[in-house]
């Protein structure tokens, strides 16, 4: 059965409580957690592992959970974690995310934006950014931060389709092909 299809009815769940309590940046912390913890060679060995029982293995990544997060899961959070161990569907914890901020971006209050730096970001230029992209789209806005030191300078802003290309890599790229054109 495909991922997807499997994570769908967790992503709605998780999204209707989001919904009701407002706590939409909560379950997106718990799902990357989730997602970092299912792609985890030695998370998926000790989950898949026979000599553990449920219990262990619950108890276990719910401490993982809080120590990745530095605070306790709520008892939703804790609930969704020890669901998703006892019918063995933590390997879609990545496809759960996604779906959740598919339907947050749609529905929800918040925008997240995938952001492509050429450099490690700091705080205030987070800041600047999550600033510039609120009064842009005029709502809350999350960024999510990955570096790629191809781009030599600037960012890429991806929300869905829409891609806000600032890098100096693509500057580069449109004045070779103006230069081609040209001569």
């Amino acid at each position: 059965m495909e991922l997807t299809t499997i994570a769908k009815p967790y992503a709605n769940a998780i999204f209707e409580i989001a919904q009701q309590n407002k706590s939409y940046a909560d379950w997106k912390e718990v799902l990357e957690v989730g997602a970092l913890t299912a792609e985890d060679a030695t998370m998926r060995a000790f989950v898949a592992s026979p000599s553990s029982t449920k219990s262990d293995k619950i108890k276990t990544m719910v401490a993982v959970f809080k120590s990745a997060l530095n605070r306790s899961l709520s008892k939703q959070e804790a609930s969704f974690v020890s669901l998703l161990l006892k019918n063995g569907r933590m390997e879609a914890l990545p496809a759960i995310l996604e779906l959740f901020e598919t339907m947050t971006n749609l529905n929800g209050d918040t925008k997240t934006f995938h952001v492509v730096s050429a450099y490690e970001l700091n705080k205030k230029e987070e800041g600047q950014i999550v600033s510039d992209l609120s009064n842009k789209y005029n709502t809350a806005v999350n960024i999510d931060i990955k570096v790629d030191e191809s781009l030599v300078g600037g960012l890429v802003v991806k929300e869905g389709d829409k891609v806000i290309d600032l890098s100096i890599q693509a500057r580069v790229n449109e004045l070779g092909s103006h230069l081609s054109v040209t001569y």
